[in-house]
């Protein structure tokens, strides 16, 4: 386990290979855990770090720095520990949204950013989130399958007071706003079965500007990467594969893909 200390409190994190940086952010159920599959497949060409935000896994469970903004900064804090410059952010729900919000106010420490259901209107998120109990949304969103132990084991970690501080947060936030105003390239990835946050509607995803892009995963719930590993991780690799800058409008689901994986 790697940690490093803000203010006297334990931030975790996980490292695996060697490259060029990448940063998995995950969502409101769970912690670092449900990347490994990702992160190792990631590794073969870059170095793969994941982080537990404030309140989740064995990261300090410290009530004031929930909000989103903390949780940016938490980020920030990180990369300057760590002497990385420029980033290339992969987040999910949670993690979507504050890798979304670094880059907003630090654009220039962001390569890229691939999100994975992110709320583009927050009337689409489930109100489960907020009322049922850690444990139980782990059950719900990722079963009881031997794949998907780890993952419950560790959101049962998570301080629900995490998660209804950035639900709240959200009330004060324009998500669409987000993508238009950066120039930072974003690849948006939703499962198209996601129980927690509703895929937009297309006359929302039509007025996303040039520099982003929106792929449906038809197999997938709320946890795309875990549900369409195979699909998810090429997708990605392609991703980071584009010259720094270049629009991700060209990329798309490749027939050949799903071939190999049904």
């Amino acid at each position: 386990m790697s940690v490093i200390t803000l203010d006297g409190e334990i931030i975790h994190y996980e490292v695996l290979g060697r490259g060029k940086p990448l940063i998995f952010l995950h969502g409101w159920v769970g912690s670092w855990r449900y990347w490994v599959p990702t992160m190792q497949a990631a590794s073969i060409s870059y170095r793969a770090y994941a982080i537990d935000l404030w309140g989740f896994g064995d990261t300090a469970k410290k009530a004031e720095m929930y909000t989103l903004s903390e949780q940016a900064n938490l980020l920030n804090s990180f990369l300057e520990a760590l002497g990385i410059t420029k980033v290339a952010l992969i987040g999910h729900g949670l993690g979507a949204i504050v890798a979304m919000n670094f880059a907003d106010r630090w654009p220039q420490s962001v390569d890229r950013i691939m999100v994975t259901t992110f709320p583009l209107r927050g009337s689409a998120i489930n109100s489960r989130l907020r009322t049922l109990p850690v444990n139980e949304l782990a059950e719900w969103l990722l079963g009881k399958l031997p794949a998907t132990e780890a993952a419950r084991n560790e959101a049962i970690k998570t301080d629900s007071q995490a998660i209804l501080t950035s639900l709240d947060d959200l009330v004060n936030m324009n998500l669409m706003e987000m993508p238009v105003t950066m120039m930072t390239p974003c690849l948006f990835v939703h499962g198209q079965n996601d129980l927690v946050v509703e895929v937009p509607p297309q006359v929302i995803l039509d007025g996303l500007p040039e520099h982003a892009h929106y792929i449906i995963f038809d197999q997938s719930g709320h946890f795309p990467m875990l549900d369409e590993a195979s699909k998810f991780n090429r997708l990605l690799f392609d991703f980071l594969s584009l010259g720094s800058g270049e629009s991700p409008r060209q990329l798309q689901l490749k027939e050949e893909w799903k071939r190999r994986i049904r």
